[in-house]
């Protein structure tokens, strides 16, 4: 039988005065379609402080690596922030071989990422990524 149901996912919620996004699913161009104007409304706001949760992601293509890039940008063109959390060396591996590694502040800990939100960016480039 046809299942219709999406294979992905987004929760929002503000924890300690940081944004998060949690995905779950695929982060595909299917997914990348539905979900990206929830997303960019978060990245629009003045100095957006975000957290993608990508620690539920179970497939990333290049539709979902546009999209983080497009998110990092508007963050950075807003005065804010976006990190990354990301446990699966799969896509540590795919950031490493577009060469965007040094470009987003990555970390494998939710928690961490929240108490990071007052720090300056140990992370990531500043320039925009095109």
């Amino acid at each position: 039988m046809f299942d219709d149901r999406p294979a992905f996912g987004v929760r929002v919620r503000v924890l300690g005065g940081v944004t998060v996004a949690e995905i779950s699913g695929e982060l595909d161009i299917f997914a990348t379609a539905r979900i990206s104007a929830r997303l960019d409304s978060l990245a629009r706001e003045a100095r957006p402080n975000l957290v993608l949760d990508l620690r539920m992601v179970t497939f990333l293509d290049c539709a979902g690596v546009s999209l983080l890039c497009r998110l990092r940008n508007r963050a950075l063109e807003r005065g804010g922030r976006l990190r990354l959390v990301i446990v699966d060396p799969r896509f540590t591996r795919l950031l490493r071989m577009v060469r965007l590694e040094d470009a987003f502040e990555v970390v494998d800990d939710l928690a961490l990422a929240v108490a990071r939100s007052g720090e300056v960016s140990a992370g990531g480039s500043n320039g925009v990524i095109a």
